[in-house]
C-alpha cells in the first residue's frame, strides 16, 4: 500500500540556520504524483482494515431464495486478533467464507455470532495476526450535515470509496420485523453498500452500511456503532447477546399504507407462515392493543418475550378475526455453525 509522506516545507524555510555555513536555501525535494494518495486521509486510515467477505450459503436454506446462496460484501477488521464486523444478512446459513485484504491476500474465515436486532455479524479470519484494526469512533456524537466516508471493496478487491455527509439520524422499521430506534442515514450511496464502513472525518469508523434506500439518487443506511462497541466481547463469546432478552419474532412481513398495516409477506420459517394468515390482511390489533403503524406493530411485539403466545387481530373480507401464533426465537433458527 502506498504511503503519504508531507513534509512542511514552509516551517523548514523559516528555521533559522543552527550550524554555521549551512545552505541559505533547501534542496528541492518534491514528492513524486505517484508517491501522493488521491484518497482523502480519513479514508487512508481506515483501508487496511477493509476486507472482502465471499460467502457461499446453503442453497436449500430460506435465506438463499431471497439473497442468492453466493453473496458477497465487505467488512471491516476491528480487533487485531481476526475479528470483523459486518452486516449479517452476509453471513446468514453460511457454509463457507473467504476473506480477501487490502494485500490481495485470501484467507478462510469463520461465523463467529450475530446480533439479529440490529442486523451486525462477526467473522474470524483465520492466519497470523495482528491484523490492521480500524479505530473504532463515537456514533452517538454524529449529527446531520457531519461530513463521512463509506469505504469497501468490490468483487474485484478494488476499493470502493463515497465522500458524502449525514442526511439524517433517525429511526427505521422495515417489513421482515426490523428496527432501529437510531440509523445513520449517509449520502450520496455508494454501490458497494453491504457491510462497508463508515467513518468520520477522523478515519474513525462509526457505522456498517448495511442497506441502499429510495430512488435514485440513493441513499444508504448505516447501522450505528454504538450498536455493538457495549457488546461486541459477549458476542466474540456467545455468538449471540445472551444477556438481551429474546424477541419474539412470527416471520409476518408488513407493510404500512395510509388505510393501515398490512400483512404482504410470510416467512417460510416463520410460525405466522402455519397460522392462517393471507396477504392483504389489515392489522388492527396486537395483544388487545390498536396499532396504525409498522413501528407501534414492532413496539408490542417486543414488549414481550419469544415463546410468548401472541395474538392478533385482522381484518379480511370486511370481516374481523384473531389469530393466535406462539413466538420464536429467531437466532435459534440461525445458529452459528
Amino acid at each position: 500500500m502506498k504511503r503519504v509522506v508531507t513534509l512542511t516545507l514552509a516551517s523548514l524555510l523559516l528555521m533559522p540556520a543552527i550550524v554555521r555555513g549551512a545552505p541559505t536555501s533547501a534542496p528541492d525535494r518534491r514528492l513524486s504524483p505517484g508517491d501522493v494518495s488521491a484518497l482523502p486521509s480519513f479514508v487512508q486510515r481506515v483501508e487496511p482494515a477493509i476486507v472482502g467477505l465471499r460467502v457461499r450459503n446453503a442453497e436449500s436454506a430460506a435465506s438463499s431464495a431471497r439473497l442468492g446462496s453466493r453473496r458477497f460484501g465487505s467488512a471491516v477488521i476491528f480487533d487485531a486478533r481476526g475479528y470483523a464486523l459486518t452486516v449479517s444478512y452476509l453471513l446468514l446459513d453460511a457454509i463457507e467464507v473467504e476473506a480477501r485484504g487490502r494485500d490481495g491476500r485470501a484467507v478462510p474465515a469463520q461465523v463467529v455470532g450475530f446480533d439479529l436486532d440490529t442486523g451486525l455479524g462477526v467473522v474470524k479470519l483465520e492466519g497470523a495476526g495482528p491484523w490492521p484494526v480500524a479505530t473504532l469512533g463515537d456514533s452517538r456524537a454524529i449529527a446531520t450535515g457531519a461530513r463521512t466516508g463509506t469505504v469497501g471493496v468490490d468483487e474485484d478487491n478494488d476499493l470502493v470509496q463515497v465522500t458524502g455527509t449525514v442526511n439524517a439520524v433517525k429511526r427505521f422499521s422495515a417489513y421482515w420485523e426490523y428496527m432501529l430506534d437510531r440509523a445513520i442515514i449517509v449520502a450520496p450511496a455508494s454501490p458497494q453498500w453491504g457491510g462497508s464502513a463508515v467513518v468520520n472525518d477522523r478515519g474513525e469508523l462509526i457505522g456498517i452500511a448495511s442497506l441502499r434506500l429510495g430512488e435514485a439518487p440513493h441513499v444508504n443506511l448505516a447501522i450505528p456503532i454504538e450498536k455493538f462497541v457495549p457488546v461486541k466481547d459477549e458476542l466474540i463469546e456467545s455468538g449471540r447477546i445472551a444477556s438481551r432478552p429474546p424477541r419474539p419474532w412470527l416471520g409476518l412481513y408488513t407493510v404500512s399504507m395510509p388505510a393501515g398495516l398490512f400483512v404482504s409477506e410470510l416467512s417460510p420459517v416463520g410460525p405466522a407462515s402455519r397460522a392462517g394468515f393471507r396477504q392483504g390482511d389489515r392489522i388492527l390489533k396486537i395483544n388487545g392493543v390498536a396499532i396504525a403503524s409498522q413501528e407501534e406493530f414492532y413496539e408490542q411485539l417486543w414488549s414481550r418475550r419469544a415463546g410468548d403466545l401472541i395474538e392478533l387481530s385482522v381484518q379480511r373480507d370486511n370481516q374481523v378475526r384473531t389469530i393466535s401464533v406462539p413466538s420464536v426465537d429467531r437466532h435459534r433458527l440461525f445458529q452459528v455453525r
